[in-house]
């Protein structure tokens, strides 16, 4: 994510607004979320505040396999680090929503408003999560390598990025199951997104979702060994390490 893209969620930020509204009242309302390439979908905000059990299988499980100090790269209002935090994980939280990171800071979790792209410091993590398809944060496939060779670059020498993601390829499908992808046109995961909540409508943001081999390939590129761990239809959960 560019540092532009950040500096506009902090000037235009309805997912923040969302968490801090339904933390407030908990009235259960929606954040509308626009695509280029799809028709719209509802993000109920309370899913943002899931529970443990409320989590799908690809998360639970991921949350078993976090080790050490925990990177949440891409945060949204802590619900992975929550848990993590009450379990006596040393935990830290990114994201480019202000509004995210308030709350965030309210529940006592550590953290900084940043795309993990451009994050300094000199502490190193056991694991960095990137959930709810996190590698997304890196917005195109060209990019993705780069993007992993900085999430390395945060490891610890044994430390693990755990990530989930999707392999959309099946919103290219015809109804005799034929898969129809222009190949002259950018990779099929590559989305642009837009949010929108009480009338208030968030930047343009570009989004990736990879499937596992492609994954695999820029995760070499990286320095980075690739493992499926877990699998679920379309959806999956991945664990590099260097």
């Amino acid at each position: 994510m560019s540092k532009d893209m950040s500096e506009d969620f902090s000037k235009n930020d309805p997912f923040g607004k969302a968490i801090l509204e339904f933390d407030k009242n908990r009235t259960a309302k929606i954040i509308r979320v626009s695509s280029d390439l799809c028709d719209d979908d509802e993000l109920p905000i309370q899913y943002l505040f899931r529970t443990h059990e409320e989590m799908p299988a690809v998360e639970k499980r991921a949350l078993t396999l976090c080790k050490g100090r925990v990177l949440d790269a891409g945060a949204g209002a802590g619900a992975h680090l929550k848990i993590l935090k009450e379990r006596g994980f040393d935990v830290f939280a990114l994201d480019v929503s202000p509004g995210a990171i308030a709350h965030l800071k309210k529940n006592n979790i550590p953290c900084a408003l940043s795309p993990i792209q451009y994050f300094e410091t000199t502490e190193r993590y056991d694991t960095i999560l990137l959930m709810m398809n996190g590698i997304g944060i890196s917005e195109k496939l060209e990019a993705l390598a780069s993007f992993l060779a900085k999430c390395k670059s945060l490891l610890t020498e044994k430390g693990q990025i755990l990530l989930d993601s999707t392999d959309i390829k099946y919103l290219y499908e015809d109804e005799d199951d034929s898969v129809w992808i222009d190949l002259n046109s950018s990779y099929y995961g590559e989305f642009q997104f837009q949010m929108h909540f009480n009338g208030e409508s968030g930047p343009f943001f570009n989004w990736l979702y990879v499937d596992f081999d492609t994954l695999k390939i820029h995760a070499k590129m990286a320095g980075l060994t690739c493992e499926k761990i877990f699998e679920d239809g379309n959806h999956y959960l991945a664990k590099l390490k260097p």
